[in-house]
């Protein structure tokens, strides 16, 4: 049985990728800062769950260690501020963004390092805005890309563990939640209409590339673009 934790799997995509890796078999632990979302995400899977700040390392590595050793490591965190045209945008909300996303990020994967067994993987959540011209997304843009230039070099770095990415593009999330339900639903169906793939994905779409990144033996070192062609149409 393999042993999973997930950063950030108490609502969302991460939410999802507990629910399916428990599905198939795995130990899995799901880890969040809110009591609330953990109770709620307790409800839904057969998982374990501990409140947890992903930006706060020595607890990191106490509840690495504590379930070590680790075959999955997941990591879903998200960063809301820096949208918008450059001109406009409150250079302190990029660097609170960074500070949700980038830095625990960083944060988990260092302190949970002593604690992944010999072949684990790791998996990351980055974001279409990485890469496509999409007008007012240079701050999260940038916040994205520099989560996805994590991948390349820690997959020779920590080899043999394997280190992945997800990069997402809409997805039906509580992300959106701070958008009025009428404006969410007014968005989403404009820009299903200009996907290739004509719908917005849903949180299990995405748990399922990061399924697969994560139990692939044979994959590491990829950013797995799964955008519904965003990229394409930007």
């Amino acid at each position: 049985m393999a042993t999973t934790l997930i950063v950030g799997g108490t609502s969302g995509i991460g939410l999802a990728v507990s629910q399916q890796l428990s599905r198939s078999g795995d130990e899995v632990h799901i880890a969040g800062r809110s009591r609330k979302r953990l109770e709620r995400a307790l409800a839904t899977v057969d998982a374990r769950g501990h409140l947890l700040d992903g930006s706060e390392s020595a607890a990191v590595e106490a509840l690495a260690r504590s379930i070590a050793p680790l075959d999955r490591l997941v990591i879903t965190l998200a960063g809301s501020g820096g949208t918008g045209p450059l001109a406009g945008v409150e250079i302190g909300d990029l660097r609170r963004a960074f500070d949700e996303k980038y830095w625990p990020t960083v944060t988990v994967m260092q302190a949970a390092l002593p604690a992944l067994a010999e072949r684990a993987s790791v998996t990351l959540v980055g974001a279409v805005t990485a890469r496509a011209a999409m007008p007012g997304t240079a701050g999260i843009g940038s916040l994205n890309a520099a989560v996805e230039g994590l991948v390349q070099p820690l997959a020779a770095e920590l080899a043999p563990i394997r280190v992945n990415a997800v990069s997402p593009g809409y997805v039906d999330t509580p992300w959106w939640d701070g958008f009025p339900a009428a404006q969410r639903d007014a968005f989403f169906a404009q820009a299903a209409a200009a996907l290739p793939t004509g719908r917005i994905a849903t949180a299990s779409d995405i748990a399922e590339a990061i399924v697969l990144l994560a139990t692939n033996p044979n994959i590491t070192g990829t950013v797995l673009v799964a955008d519904g062609g965003a990229r394409l149409t930007a």
